[in-house]
């Protein structure tokens, strides 16, 4: 049961910040100003979209944000080495000397709902080519109380460390739902069941499945006018890794700030992976031996709408 409980804890908290807020969610007021970028400008008998999070990526997860029509966001998400162990501590300064992974990435939006991504792991070469759907927003007006985001991947590991029988063996993909809602001004949570297939078994070990699904849970809570402290969970339901002891469920902690065109996050994670591939597939650190590490994830917006 304790793999269950940050997942527990923060649908329990959820519930109780929306029993609180239900009278007063309409009267609240955007005092970000990212939030207001990405609510736009709106009166108060206008109906519009509510920005649930402050940025496409999180700690671990994705978030049910989209990039805008003809918007360009430059990502760089960086994972250094463990902490402590024996791979960590001053000898490795703290895992600073050391790199797990990096992912550049691109995200463009073909309209407001609908993006297309790209981007590449160092964690076996993996590159991924992404198609991000919006099917439905929250309203301001709760009309529409959550929002659901559609997301599919197809990953190809183009040169990697294993031997592969044929193309097709180098090949995974990941499909997700993401339902999110932004409770209060302070309090957004999302949920997001996963399905994930890999061609070839990873990691390549006997008894491994080709496919499992899995479970994410991801709250952020806002303690400043642009700051907000995340917390990301995810649990594979594999058998194989349930019954190995090697694997364990990766959970990251962050503090995500925006400056102007910039979103900024800083975390603590067990997991060496960023791409969802990678890290479901196999997250091996445990927090106990101080296998965690610092990790940073920079957003930067470009706006191609020239006419505006």
């Amino acid at each position: 049961m304790k793999k269950y409980l940050i997942l527990i804890v923060l649908l329990v908290v959820s519930n109780i910040l929306m029993a609180q807020t239900a009278d007063t969610s309409k009267k609240e007021k955007k005092n970000s100003s990212m939030d207001a970028l990405l609510d736009s400008v709106s009166t108060d008998n206008k109906i519009h979209n509510v920005a649930i999070f402050k940025a496409s990526r999180l700690v671990l997860s994705q978030s049910t944000e989209m990039t805008k029509k003809k918007n360009l966001n430059f990502l760089v998400i960086h994972r250094f080495g463990d902490v402590g162990g024996k791979n960590g501590g001053g000898k490795f300064y703290y895992g600073l000397d050391d790199v797990a992974d990096v992912y550049i990435g691109f995200e463009y939006g073909i309209s407001d709902n609908f993006n297309i991504d790209i981007g590449r792991t160092t964690i076996g070469g993996l590159a991924d080519l992404e198609l991000k759907y919006a099917l439905l927003h929250q309203k301001s007006d709760n009309s529409s109380p959550i929002a659901i985001t559609l997301i599919g991947e197809g990953g190809v590991r183009p040169y990697g460390f294993v031997t592969y029988p044929t193309f097709g063996d180098r090949l995974s993909y990941f499909a997700q739902a993401i339902f999110a809602r932004k409770f209060s001004s302070a309090f957004s949570l999302q949920v997001a069941p996963s399905y994930l297939r890999d061609n070839l078994p990873m990691p390549a070990i006997v008894g491994n499945e080709q496919q499992f699904v899995s479970l994410s849970a991801t709250g952020v809570l806002k303690v400043s006018k642009h700051m907000g402290i995340i917390v990301d969970y995810a649990h594979p339901f594999s058998s194989f890794r349930q019954h190995n002891s090697n694997f364990t469920d990766p959970i990251g902690f962050g503090i995500q700030t925006e400056t102007g065109g910039h979103v900024f996050t800083i975390n603590f994670t067990n997991s060496r992976a960023v791409d969802e591939i990678n890290y479901l597939n196999d997250t091996e650190s445990k927090y106990s031996k101080g296998q965690f590490r610092i990790g940073f994830t920079i957003s930067r917006m470009f706006d191609f709408n020239h006419n505006k």
